[in-house]
């Protein structure tokens, strides 16, 4: 048994024996745990990813006149000043209020900016008030000369997360990134063997008061973070899905932009690259043994996220070691995987942490509180109003052409049942194409002879299983009038157009204003 105490006076002595978890991990594994306790004193940890909960406070110190802002830009970026007269909180996920910039720089390319030492514009309104009579501020400012400038991130540093594929027949755009169609690609985001709460999994030595590394600087844990989760299934003592999150707070001022970026998710927004690393002190052999876990130990699950539900379908459990070697087997097809956070950035955050404490200029702490390690669930949100789902739509019988069939008939077929798109399909009514009158038209029109000729055979569908307003967005996106309904195995259900789900809506806001 070692106490932080004692660790602390090794610091001070220059006597610390400290190693990188990476380090930990060939330790544990060429000496066993029990000599690793006895030789190890500290175990650095890292991570670098995009950690989207994450943002700053500002204090602008008071103008004269004094003004009480109630909206705050800062390079065209909304921060929200519902706090006191001169504080706002910008997060790292609000978009450019002008939509030609939009999600192309957003708060967390301005944190990153700001932390580069960039001057940036400050646009200020307020409604004026006899204590604070000003209505407006226009000036520029640098991280230099704002008051304060407080780094919180309210969920950083995911104790596991999951890997993600797509098994829908288009590219969807993602906070994993941009996922190809037919499970073509996996993406995930961890640092594995390096990450700091998979290294001390029950939180033995991690909690409130903490002292780490983040963004360059040292920073503390405040507590664990939102969405915090802890009683989700475990290999090897992790869990297996996402679980614990950290709280965490930072002077910005004494922040290293090598450890912080910008970034923006194609199609989706604007997130915050973090630079994070824990200290781990080998107390005894137990922690000595956790620290020594390697990628191979820590299993997570690759979701389905072409499923856009709050439960996604599992569609395989791997580990981080296969996820590494840059492609994996999925029903016997190898796929792609690549990682979303840096690996180099994290080791980087560990080996830089690593040399702070062996230069005495990082010491330990006893933390306030341990976080909590059982007892803690995340739930979900209650809706009220829940989605209509397309297999609760109530759908006309499917009128379908086959592909062997005259354009003649089809055209006769479209006018007896009054519809403008015809699924095309097989003999298992599984879909080969879809036809509209338009294309009717223009066969008749280029004396057009085959079906398959003028048919659509890339089709937008829409899944029993999927809600409505996703249906509605589909629709919207590929600028078309409707869609088949299709089950897993592809066979076509029904029809769902444009005009049915503006039905749907003009009854639902009837029901609703009826009922107030």
């Amino acid at each position: 048994m070692k106490t932080i105490e004692e660790i602390n006076q090794k610091i001070k002595d220059g006597d610390a024996v400290v190693v990188t978890a990476v380090e930990m991990t060939r330790i544990v594994q060429e000496k066993g745990a029990e000599e690793a306790a006895k030789e190890v004193d500290v175990v650095t940890t890292g991570t670098f990813g995009a950690m989207c909960s994450s943002g700053a406070f500002f204090n602008f110190g008071h103008s004269d006149p004094p003004i009480k802002i109630s909206r705050t830009y800062l390079n065209g970026v909304e921060a929200y000043s519902g706090l006191a007269a001169v504080d706002a909180y910008l997060g790292a996920t609000q978009p450019h209020r002008n939509p030609d910039i939009g999600l192309d720089y957003g708060g967390a390319h301005l944190l990153e900016d700001l932390i580069r030492g960039k001057e940036v514009e400050l646009v200020a309104e307020a409604y004026g008030t006899d204590c604070y009579p000003r209505t407006d501020v226009h000036t520029f400012l640098s991280l230099e000369n704002i008051n304060q400038a407080v780094m919180v991130n309210p969920r950083n540093c995911y104790q596991n997360y999951a890997a993600a594929t797509n098994s829908t027949e288009e590219t969807i755009y993602t906070y994993m990134g941009t996922l190809l169609p037919q499970m073509g690609n996996v993406s995930y985001s961890s640092a594995g063997e390096l990450s700091p709460l998979l290294n001390d999994p029950y939180f033995q030595t991690i909690g409130m008061g903490t002292r780490i590394f983040l963004c360059g600087s040292q920073g503390y844990i405040l507590g664990e973070g939102t969405q915090h989760a802890t009683d989700g299934e475990r290999r090897n003592g992790v869990p297996v899905d996402s679980a614990g999150t950290l709280m965490l707070k930072g002077d910005m001022k004494q922040m290293d932009a090598e450890y912080i970026r910008g970034a923006t998710m194609p199609k989706y927004g604007p997130t915050l690259y973090v630079g994070a690393g824990i200290p781990i002190p080998v107390l005894n052999e137990d922690i000595a043994r956790r620290t020594g876990i390697s990628d191979q130990d820590i299993s997570c699950n690759i979701y389905d996220y072409g499923v856009p539900r709050r439960s996604r379908p599992a569609v395989m459990e791997t580990n981080y070691q296969e996820l590494r070697t840059g492609k994996i087997e999925i029903n016997g097809n190898e796929v792609q995987t690549s990682p979303l956070s840096s690996f180099k950035k994290a080791l980087e955050v560990a080996e830089e942490l690593k040399k702070w404490i062996d230069t005495g200029e990082f010491f330990l702490t006893h933390p306030v509180n341990n976080l909590p390690s059982s007892g803690c669930t995340v739930k979900p949100l209650d809706i009220k109003r829940p989605s209509i789902m397309v297999r609760d739509l109530k759908i006309k019988p499917v009128i379908t052409a086959r592909a062997e069939e005259a354009i003649s008939g089809v055209a006769r077929k479209m006018v007896d049942n009054n519809v403008n798109h015809l699924p095309v399909v097989d003999r298992a009514d599984r879909l080969m194409g879809i036809v509209t009158s338009w294309d009717i038209a223009h066969a008749v029109a280029k004396d057009s002879r085959k079906l398959t000729e003028v048919m659509t055979k890339k089709v937008v569908v829409a899944m029993e299983d999927e809600p409505v307003e996703l249906i509605a967005r589909r629709i919207d996106k590929h600028e078309i009038s409707g869609v088949p309904i299709v089950d897993r195995e592809n066979r076509v259900k029904g029809m769902i157009t444009a005009e049915d789900i503006s039905r749907l809506i003009c009854s639902q806001n009837n029901k609703e204003g009826g009922s107030q």
